[in-house]
């Protein structure tokens, strides 16, 4: 698969996404086509996107070729957990250096692919290219074939250097690449009407084992999980599932639009943070399968749907119970919530879920569709704040009078040194908000991180400082 320019503006100009579904606004389809500028890959480049996308398939080896940094700088910043092979928590690097630059790298690849399978027996090798080895030119798709013919193992090449763009676009390659070499290259053991894939699920933290057992209570099966907690082979049937289920990402919407067309397989968008999220998904899930089985078997099937009401009636009424006494606490707390995509909208459910008031949000990397649904949640009186640095933000929680900042791993030492309670809510979290446990944990850690005793201890003056003023006090006495 090349990065062709041709193929990079398919990418960004895909169809499915609202942003080009009307051509004739300028503005729209602007946002969608327009090119990275130098800079611009500070918060993730395409090949880091890419590396998201496929990394969390777990029995793979991930081979970066190209110079150490790019794959030290990248590896492990994601909290995907994997529930058995750990092999793709390795980094593997080619380690590019000065003559590998001047006489290419190509042989180096092939051998580090050979070294790999000897050592290691993954079940496929993925390799991505870089920003250098896309400028020296090493043609790394003519490498991973002759490389998977002589192993006899798949090689993937994934061509998203990181100049190309944006983290988002390169999760689109990411899907590109499994489209091209993975999906429909194998048939599974035995298919039901109630098979699924999860589309943009990565399993941070685990948040994918709290819904999983509730799909399984339905009897819907996950005949394909991409990519979190996947195996290399489960992705090579996911053309015969019944659904394609996106959550909470519009990143690969490219690889279920074009599953849609080549295997008519349908697709809906769904969110596992929330209460009413997670009810909602359930019961379009249902409605969905239930719908495809009545139709293929020319009768009416509502025990799906009777089956998932009484579900969501059990969980939710368990739910109540275990949330009282957080929803006592949390209750009427404002926060600011500082993230990007579609976590600006459905972490608004869940906080309103709690009782919280969402006073603000960002809307960094949200589609139309996002802001439509953000203006919905936080009313008229909620702020929109589309970018801000440090400085901004804290201004931001003081004009709100916000109890507290929810937002990404890399502002939370702006909150920190400010004195304000913290939650982490992106990729690199140790937490799982997903589901119905989910919303317990993050209760949970909101509760926590708001009534902590540390912040009344910090907010005091210094002992020195009181030492000081009681001492200038003491002065002014005598005078």
């Amino acid at each position: 698969m090349k990065s062709t320019q041709g193929k990079i503006n398919e990418l960004l100009s895909e169809s499915g996404c609202e942003h080009n579904q009307h051509k004739q606004t300028e503005k729209k389809n602007k946002s969608c086509t327009q090119q990275a500028q130098p800079g611009a890959a500070q918060g993730g480049c395409a090949f880091d996107g890419a590396m998201i996308a496929l990394v969390p398939i777990a029995d793979a080896a991930h081979l970066v070729h190209g110079p150490i940094a790019c794959a030290g700088n990248s590896w492990g910043s994601r909290g995907s957990l994997s529930s058995g092979p750990q092999l793709y928590k390795m980094g593997f690097t080619t380690d590019l250096g000065e003559n590998d630059v001047i006489f290419g790298g190509e042989k180096k690849l092939y051998k580090a692919i050979l070294e790999i399978k000897e050592r290691y027996q993954p079940a496929a090798v993925f390799v991505y290219a870089t920003c250098v080895t896309a400028l020296i030119g090493d043609d790394i798709d003519a490498v991973c074939k002759a490389a998977a013919e002589k192993i006899g193992i798949p090689v993937v090449p994934v061509i998203a250097p990181g100049f190309i763009g944006s983290k988002n676009l390169g999760n689109r390659f990411g899907g590109e690449a499994l489209l091209e070499y993975v999906v429909g290259t194998a048939e599974p053991e035995h298919t039901t009407p109630y098979d699924i894939n999860l589309i943009g699920e990565y399993n941070i933290a685990g948040e994918m084992w709290g819904v999983t057992p509730l799909l399984e209570k339905l009897g819907i099966r996950i005949l394909s999980k991409i990519t979190g907690d996947a195996r290399y082979d489960e992705i090579r049937y996911a053309h015969r599932a019944k659904l394609n289920v996106m959550i909470c990402s519009r990143a690969l919407l490219n690889m279920a639009r074009k599953m849609e067309e080549r295997y008519n397989i349908p697709y809906i968008e769904e969110s596992f943070y929330g209460i009413d999220d997670m009810n909602r998904c359930l019961r379009n899930i249902a409605a969905k399968l239930g719908d495809s089985e009545a139709l293929a078997s020319h009768r009416a099937s509502p025990d799906l749907q009777e089956r998932t009401e009484k579900l969501i009636a059990d969980e939710t009424a368990a739910l109540d119970l275990a949330l009282a006494p957080y929803r006592a606490r949390l209750k009427g707390k404002r926060v600011v919530l500082y993230t990007g995509g579609v976590k600006s909208w459905s972490i608004i459910s869940a906080a309103k879920d709690l009782g919280i008031e969402v006073v603000a949000t960002s809307t960094r990397k949200s589609t139309e569709e996002d802001k439509a649904k953000i203006k919905k949640l936080i009313g008229n009186d909620g702020i929109m704040l589309e970018k801000g640095n440090a400085q901004e933000l804290l201004q931001l929680v003081k004009d709100t009078r916000a109890d507290m900042l929810i937002a990404g791993g890399r502002n939370q030492y702006t909150a920190l040194k400010a004195r304000i309670p913290f939650l982490d809510i992106n990729q690199e979290r140790h937490h799982p908000y997903a589901g119905y446990v989910g919303m317990i944990e993050m209760a949970r850690e909101l509760y926590e991180a708001l009534y902590s005793p540390i912040w009344e201890q910090i907010r005091k003056p210094a002992p020195w400082d009181s030492e000081a003023l009681a001492s200038h006090r003491a002065s002014e006495e005598v005078v």
